[in-house]
C-alpha cells in the first residue's frame, strides 16, 4: 500500500502556477543569477580593494594589500584591522566549497599574517 503524501498549500499552488516558485528560481534563471555578494563588495561601506588581491600566492602579500586598503579606505566604518579581516573572511565564506584547499590554506595563513601586521594576538581556542 502506497504512503499518502500530504500536499501543502504552496505545493498545490505551484502545480497550477508553474511560472513561479517559492524561491523564485525559475524567474531568476531568466534574469541571470543574483550576485548579492558582488553588490555588497561594490556598494557597501567595505574596502576599496586592489584587483586580484585574493588571487596572490603569498599570504604575506595578501595581508599587506588588505592592510594598505583598510588604512587608505574612506568607506570603512570599523577600525582598519577589523575591516581588513572582515573582507578576508567574507571572501573565504562566500567562496565556500568551491574554494580549492590550497587557496583556502593560503587565505587562512593571510589571516594570521594580517593579525601579525596589525600586532594583534592570535585568539586561542578554549
Amino acid at each position: 500500500m502506497a504512503a499518502h503524501t500530504h500536499k501543502t498549500r504552496t505545493n498545490r499552488y505551484l502545480e497550477h502556477h508553474p511560472q513561479t516558485t517559492s524561491s523564485g528560481k525559475r524567474a531568476q534563471a531568466k534574469r541571470g543569477p543574483k550576485r548579492w555578494s558582488k553588490r555588497v563588495m561594490e556598494t557597501s561601506n567595505a574596502l576599496d580593494l586592489e584587483r586580484g588581491v585574493f588571487a596572490g600566492p603569498d599570504p604575506t602579500a595578501v595581508a599587506r594589500s588588505l592592510k594598505r586598503s583598510a588604512e587608505r579606505s574612506q568607506r570603512r566604518k570599523a577600525d582598519p584591522f577589523r575591516s581588513a579581516m572582515s573582507m578576508l573572511t567574507f571572501y573565504v565564506n562566500r567562496a565556500g566549497k568551491k574554494l580549492p584547499r590550497q587557496r583556502r590554506r593560503i587565505l587562512e595563513q593571510a589571516k594570521d599574517e594580517l593579525r601579525a601586521q596589525f600586532h594583534r594576538p592570535r585568539k586561542r581556542a578554549a
